[in-house]
């Protein structure tokens, strides 16, 4: 008798919030360390942060400079034995001291807590990837995933990772990346939730509607606009879907009717994108949480597709010529028709090797103009920047006046 594979284990959520027993969160994190899976703090940052204090503490203008001549006042009168003028020292220090002793303090009870407030998300995320058969990774610097998010800016890594592989891979995880410099500097974050599908797909984006801003799509990435396909029902009113020129049919094959509408009940509120052979579920929030509600909906959204994914797997992309290659000359078109016939005769013949007429179709992949969307630049978007910001430099100059005089002709 065949043995049947075990079942997935039932959503288990308690180990998000459960007691943590005392100790166990940052024995955790040490054996994290320890092991290599979670990189220390180096020496050179604690240095760093030292001498940051101390600057900042000079920082205070006169307070740092009366501060500062206190402090040598101190220290020739104690070498003088003068203890009147020690006793001086002593008393204009006493509130600047215990004024910055109490913000330190402040600050390192701050920094405490939310170490440990960090240590026990860790322990609590890797127990509920155990309670669910998953694994859990706490950081990956500049994972290597093919999709827009991961190409962007600098200091860009994936943290939280709960990942699993049954009944394919999964995993959940938040990023970020840091675009700009100096003052322009800002972080970007996001959630994220990538499946390894069966073969490369043609890169399809389907931007949600629900989650757009006043300037258009949140994603980081804008795309020709003829490049987007409208499907039927009420599809276009949740999503829309980018495909590359020439793949509308092939669009049309992957989202059928049924799979269009586990978008929209389950997946509204997500951006999706399939690059290569993986799909990714985008929101600007974080997906690895100790939240039970947000892992609830993320497992029902992820289970939702999972069952649709396999008629996927059938798919292939029939401008891939590389199958003709392997074809000996004089077989062209009509192979198909050649084969079946060969199929008969191997019927009676015993002939092992006749080629069954799968083997004639295309190989799994994506010819070169379907692997990737064409961008665009976000233009609307630009123009009400720069108008922004040319009206706050007049504004900053004291020539908004008459430039709106000019512009007006008054």
């Amino acid at each position: 008798m065949t043995s049947l594979p075990p079942a997935p284990p039932a959503f288990d959520a308690r180990p998000l919030v459960e007691p943590v027993p005392r100790g166990a969160a940052r024995a955790f994190v040490k054996e994290l360390t320890r092991t290599g899976r979670l990189p220390g703090t180096p020496v050179a940052t604690v240095v760093i942060f030292v001498v940051i204090g101390f600057v900042l503490l000079l920082m205070f203008g006169t307070v740092g400079i009366a501060i500062l001549g206190a402090v040598f006042a101190a220290i020739g009168a104690l070498f003088q034995g003068d203890f009147a003028a020690l006793a001086g020292a002593a008393a204009v220090l006493v509130v600047p001291v215990l004024l910055f002793g109490g913000v330190a303090a402040l600050v390192i009870v701050l920094g405490v807590r939310g170490n440990r407030a960090r240590d026990e998300r860790r322990y609590r995320l890797d127990r509920f990837a155990r309670a669910n058969g998953m694994s859990y990774v706490p950081r990956i610097d500049a994972p290597g995933l093919p999709g827009m998010i991961f190409s962007l800016g600098s200091s860009r890594n994936a943290t939280d990772l709960v990942r699993g592989d049954r009944p394919r891979f999964v995993e959940f995880g938040n990023y970020e990346y840091t675009t700009g410099s100096g003052k322009e500097q800002q972080t970007h974050h996001w959630g994220y939730v990538a499946v390894k599908l069966d073969v490369p797909l043609p890169n399809i984006v389907l931007d949600a509607t629900s989650n757009n801003s006043l300037f258009g799509s949140n994603l980081p990435a804008a795309f020709d606009k003829r490049q987007r396909l409208s499907l039927e029902g009420d599809f276009d009113r949740y999503f829309d879907l980018y495909c590359p020129a020439g793949y509308e049919t092939d669009a049309l094959y992957l989202f059928t009717p049924d799979i269009m509408a586990r978008f929209i009940d389950h997946a509204a509120a997500l951006d999706v994108e399939i690059v290569d052979d993986w799909l990714f579920l985008y929101g600007r929030r974080e997906f690895s949480t100790t939240d039970p509600a947000t892992w609830a909906w993320l497992f029902s959204v992820v289970g939702a597709l999972l069952d649709k994914f396999a008629q996927w797997a059938r798919w292939r992309d029939d401008r891939l010529a590389a199958i003709s290659s392997s074809i000996p000359d004089g077989v062209g078109a009509g192979s198909a028709t050649a084969s079946a016939a060969g199929v008969a005769a191997a019927a009676a013949s015993s002939v092992p090797f006749v080629a069954p007429l799968d083997a004639l179709r295309p190989p799994p992949g994506v010819a070169p103009q379907g692997r990737r969307l064409r961008q665009r630049v976000p233009w609307p978007a630009i123009i009400v920047i720069g108008v922004f910001a040319l009206f706050w430099i007049l504004s900053q100059f004291g020539l908004l006046g008459a430039f709106v005089s000019t512009l007006f002709g008054r």
